[in-house]
């Protein structure tokens, strides 16, 4: 059935003659676009007007415990504790500190709470500091079609929320909390962080998803914390291109990234530059005028650091590093 589906997006979009060329630009109000999975090379054409199960997403998004919350500590590095909402002992029968940073993580689509950008970033943060990490698996939902995926991104975003205000009732701290997504999950952070009323320390949105987000009012936005940063990596593409942070970083642009030969590539680079800038914090940007600037390497502002993991990060405006082709960069 699943095979037969596709086949028939092809033969719509052949016979409208209007399939893009993969490596062509996004432009809001395509019918036809291209995008890949987390951590898959492979391209999915996405119809714009295919089928949207928004009763899946009512029945999914209704309970937050839909969602699985993975927790992982230094004594539980690789192997985790799930934590139920409300069930106020799975947590107490946790390695679960409400006295240390809590980090979030959240994919994207066709993700799940074990893929790739999880794993990277949970030992990133593990070995840079004594941690709570807890990766929000969203997968059931995520591994929709694209569009009911992302029609159901605010309402996951904002059950996540409701999840963080609910250790913030057993003894945590919205000051020591980070949350981080990527591509989909990059507006899911911002949602979950407006949920709670903007009080959330930090959130880190990694390219967040393009195509479908230009005027939806639910997208990452600047009042979702208390400091919203967003690392742009393929703008015009599959990533958001405009600034939607207190602080936005377009390395070497923010299009095309060194050493990447793919917009797939360039796209999850954001992630790999969050992880070499936990462990190494030495991605230092330039402040930029305006965005063209950014885009030209026309930045000479003062330096500012990209991603890392500081929880007391403050600064705005529009940022530009130039990176290497291989990890670390």
């Amino acid at each position: 059935m699943r095979y037969l589906v596709i086949l028939s997006v092809v033969i719509a979009a052949a016979a409208a003659n209007v399939i893009k060329d993969p490596t062509a630009g996004y432009k809001e109000g395509d019918r036809f676009f291209y995008f890949p999975g987390d951590g898959d090379d492979t391209l999915h054409l996405v119809d714009t007007e295919e089928f949207v199960d928004h009763e899946f997403i009512r029945s999914y998004t209704r309970n937050p415990n839909n969602n699985g919350y993975w927790l992982f500590t230094r004594a539980n590095p690789t192997t985790a504790q799930v934590i139920e909402m409300y069930n106020a002992n799975s947590l107490l029968n946790s390695n679960f500190d409400s006295s240390k940073p809590i980090k979030v993580l959240a994919h994207g689509w066709n993700g799940d709470g074990s893929n790739s950008m999880n794993r990277q970033l949970t030992q990133a943060f593990l070995q840079d500091g004594d941690y709570n990490v807890f990766v929000l698996d969203w997968g059931r939902l995520a591994n929709r079609n694209y569009l009911t995926a992302k029609n159901g991104v605010p309402a996951v975003g904002r059950g996540l929320g409701q999840f963080l205000s609910w250790l913030v009732s057993l003894g945590a701290s919205y000051d020591n909390m980070h949350l981080v997504g990527f591509s989909l999950g990059g507006h899911l952070v911002g949602n979950a962080g407006r949920e709670t009323g903007a009080q959330i320390r930090r959130v880190t949105a990694l390219d967040p998803a393009g195509p479908l987000w230009s005027y939806d009012r639910e997208r990452v936005g600047p009042a979702d914390a208390r400091y919203v940063e967003v690392i742009h990596t393929n703008t015009f593409f599959l990533g958001f291109t405009d600034p939607c942070g207190d602080a936005d970083f377009y390395p070497n642009g923010g299009s095309s990234m060194p050493g990447c030969l793919t917009n797939n590539c360039s796209h999850g680079r954001a992630v790999e530059y969050m992880v070499a800038s936990i462990r190494h914090n030495h991605l230092h940007a330039n402040e930029c005028g305006t965005l063209r600037d950014a885009t030209r390497n026309r930045c000479t502002g003062p330096l500012y650091p990209m991603g890392n993991s500081d929880l007391n990060k403050s600064g705005s405006g529009i940022f530009r590093v130039n990176t290497g082709r291989s990890y670390p960069f």
